[in-house]
């Protein structure tokens, strides 16, 4: 019976319609007269309209009432649910207007915003590398991108020595000779460049490079530095799809996590990415190089390095390069214990490597060997006490040395005021304390007579100081 009674109450006579029509008139003819005012007096708009359908309601709700009480009634329930219907639509309109200034909901209103900042693509460069600002974490990327994007500018490198042809020793052909890993770092034109370490292509007379697409190129080698374990190639920028940055090595701190992307044990293991934190940074390792024995800054990390990730790089979260994974102590039963060479080292040697073709450092003209490593009977009249020492094995013509005195079997035992006690001594004080054109002052015994010389420091490439 209330349904009914709802439903009659929504019903009019014949007689309320024709009242209707009438007032629909009415407020029609006194919508145009009040249109009219509103253009002769200039008022706004929003004001006119919103009396004008006050003043109609107000018409139209006399007029109802004078012709059915029941209209009244029926009346009043039709303006609540407009009113409830124009809230709605009100309210909708301010969310929809707000709702893109929201600081939270911004990305489901900004069309126009990239669909994935966080990519790597393809970096053009002409000047020298530069270190970029390691850059703030953003959670909303995953690691998988990050490596996916990252493994686009890792190389494989295959080291090629010719081999003399057993069945004709007139000729020889190259054949692989070990595997390793490289960085491109930098795209110029139509060339691109790659770092890797020095041992893996030394003594190769071809280099090939496997790209991440599966395409296979020849590299040029544009300079290495055997001292540092470092060698810059070029390839054709054609293939290459990525190119990673240097980020800040310096601002590394023991247990950020880190990421190695390399060739471990060979191709077939290609872009094998292994995960752990900085176990310390500014670490001294002592290496022996084709240049000589060096003290190597690196970086120590307890993500898994093995033969085939020299040269790769090592990652922070970013994707940003913060070493060149270099070597690992493999010594039974030592575990996580990889080294990188920090980038901040890695960028100055491969700028210098493009621009000369050689790293320029300060040279005196001979050949070193630690003093222990020499058997008594080639220093036999020097003093008893003295142990420690370089002693010269020999003296390249028209040097610093030469024309300083010093000949072979004369033992140096200090370089200004520090004294040497091997030939990694030497080495670190030239190439970090002084610089070419320097004058220096080396202390040394001939037999068991302590003399000085005074040399003045040039340059040169060849692998004696």
């Amino acid at each position: 019976m209330e349904n009914e009674k709802r439903f009659d109450e929504f019903n009019h006579t014949d007689e309320q319609s024709s009242n209707l029509e009438e007032n629909t008139k009415e407020i029609h003819s006194e919508q145009e007269e009040m249109k009219l005012e509103r253009e002769e007096e200039q008022v706004p708009s929003e004001i006119v309209e919103e009396d004008t359908i006050q003043q109609s309601a107000v018409s139209n709700e006399s007029t109802l009432r004078s012709s059915n009480p029941k209209e009244k009634k029926s009346k009043g329930k039709m303006k609540g649910f407009l009113g409830m219907v124009s809230a709605g639509v009100l309210g909708s309109a301010l969310t929809l207007g707000v709702a893109p200034h929201i600081d939270g909901l911004q990305g489901y209103f900004n069309s126009s915003a990239p669909a994935n900042e966080g990519q790597s693509e393809v970096i053009e460069a002409s000047g020298p590398v530069k270190i970029q600002p390691t850059a703030v974490n953003d959670s909303t990327s995953s690691v998988a991108d990050m490596v996916e994007d990252a493994s686009k500018g890792i190389v494989g490198i295959t080291s090629m020595q010719a081999q003399q042809n057993p069945f004709n020793r007139s000729s020889s052909q190259s054949v692989p000779s070990g595997t390793g890993s490289g960085v491109i770092f930098q795209k110029d034109g139509d060339k691109a460049y790659i770092v890797t370490n020095n041992h893996v292509i030394e003594n190769a007379n071809e280099v090939e490079i496997s790209l991440y697409n599966g395409e296979k190129t020849m590299a040029k080698l544009i300079g290495t530095d055997p001292l540092t374990d470092l060698a810059v190639l070029e390839i054709d920028s054609k293939n290459v799809e990525a190119v990673l940055q240097f980020g800040d090595s310096e601002s590394l701190r023991p247990g950020d996590q880190v990421f190695a992307i390399g060739n471990p044990l060979g191709l077939d293991l290609s872009r094998t990415v292994t995960s752990g934190i900085v176990s310390a940074k500014d670490r001294s390792i002592s290496v022996d190089t084709s240049a000589g024995s060096w003290e190597l800054n690196v970086i120590q990390t307890d993500a898994a390095i093995n033969p085939g990730n020299s040269g790769g790089a090592l990652l922070n979260s970013q994707g940003q390069v913060i070493g060149i994974n270099s070597l690992k102590i493999a010594n039974s039963g030592v575990e996580g214990l990889g080294f990188a060479i920090p980038s901040n080292d890695v960028v100055p040697i491969i700028n210098s490597l493009i621009e000369n073709g050689k790293i320029e450092r300060p040279f005196i003209g001979i050949g070193l060997a630690d003093l222990a490593e020499i058997p008594r009977m080639y220093y036999a009249d020097l003093p008893e006490d003295i142990k420690e020492g370089v002693i010269v094995t020999s003296v390249a013509q028209n040097s610093a040395a030469e024309k300083a005195g010093l000949k072979m079997t004369d033992v140096i035992v200090k370089i200004n005021d520090t004294e040497v006690k091997s030939s990694m001594d030497l080495r670190k004080y030239l190439y970090s304390k002084v610089k070419i054109g320097d004058e220096i002052e080396l202390t040394f015994y001939r037999g068991d007579k302590l003399q000085t010389a005074k040399l003045t420091l040039t340059s040169n490439n060849t692998g004696i100081e």
